[in-house]
């Protein structure tokens, strides 16, 4: 199989409670998602964390499977499944809440990690529970030390504040990663975490300074934006009748990549603004279709362009 894109973070299960207090359960966690995003989507791509033998382990991994993500690099443990309940408003919005203690998700090791790394790699995503939950976070950030001289390197923080027991040290991970990152997708919700006060726009460009080259800001029903050194662009939002909102970002993440993959571009591509726009736009319309179903169900590849590279007539 040609270099795959590995995801690197944590596979969980999602306890949805709606408006009208029922429950039910759908695989998750910001990377998994991802992972099947860039999956559904027909493009190489791996996954790299730790996963239960538990019932609902083995699911997340038939799941994985069924989407195309290679496993060779999960590490499997009996540690059960990681868990997180997500309380959904009347406009679709979702409210984590995480039991991690003990599960499986968190445990990832540094060496295991890195034992468990692909020869090659076309580019690494790492984020969210990845960025705070020990020793995970350690793993990858060693994951990232070890990878970013030779491929490019994307973080969405996708921000869980209410799991950040230490702000402070959080924060200055977040800054040593983004020193070593190309690309980073972050939410309006998270800057107003990480930058109080700032307008979205401004914090975005902030984070561009000695790191990344892109950053992509996503602000929900509002669209998103562009940022880079030479100015920003905005991406219209693609209507949509929003079931919820899960997943959307990581499905917003796994187009941008599936489509920056499937052109064989890099990291020096990451300096032409209009390929960079058209792959955002690509990522808006993955994310659009995601919304539309519960929980995070990303679309599937209907067919490609005549070169193979996708584009908005495949969805």
């Amino acid at each position: 199989m040609s270099a795959p894109i590995l995801v690197g973070g944590e596979a969980l299960y999602d306890l949805v409670a709606d408006a009208g207090g029922r429950v039910a359960g759908h695989a998750g966690g910001g990377p998994f998602n991802t992972a099947r995003t860039i999956g559904r989507l027909r493009q190489p791509v791996a996954f790299l964390g730790r996963l239960s033998t538990d019932r609902l382990g083995r699911t997340l991994r038939r799941m994985l499977v069924d989407d195309g993500v290679g496993l060779q690099s999960v590490v499997p443990t009996s540690a059960p499944t990681t868990l997180a309940l997500a309380d959904v408003d009347a406009q679709g919005g979702a409210e984590y809440h995480f039991y991690e203690a003990g599960t499986s998700a968190p445990g990832l090791t540094a060496e295991a990690a890195l034992r468990a790394l692909p020869d090659e790699v076309a580019a690494l995503h790492i984020g969210t529970l990845g960025l705070v939950l020990e020793p995970l976070a350690t793993a990858l950030e060693a994951v990232v030390a070890q990878l970013h001289s030779r491929t490019l390197v994307a973080v969405d923080p996708n921000c869980r504040p209410s799991v950040i027991t230490d702000p402070a040290g959080y924060r200055e991970r977040l800054r040593r990663l983004l020193e070593r990152a190309d690309l980073v997708k972050v939410s309006a919700e998270d800057l107003e975490w990480l930058d109080p006060g700032r307008p979205a726009a401004q914090a975005a460009r902030r984070l561009l300074d000695g790191g990344p080259a892109v950053v992509l800001l996503t602000c929900g029903a509002k669209g998103a934006t562009v940022v880079m050194a030479s100015g920003e662009v905005d991406i219209a939002p693609r209507p949509a009748t929003v079931v919820d909102t899960i997943g959307a970002g990581d499905a917003f993440n796994g187009g941008f990549l599936a489509w920056w993959r499937s052109r064989d571009l890099g990291r020096a591509e990451l300096g032409d603004a209009e390929l960079v726009v058209e792959a955002a736009r690509f990522a808006s319309v993955v994310a659009g279709r995601t919304v539309e179903q519960a929980g995070a169900s990303p679309p599937r590849l209907e067919g490609t362009s005549s070169s193979g590279a996708l584009d908005l007539a495949s969805l």
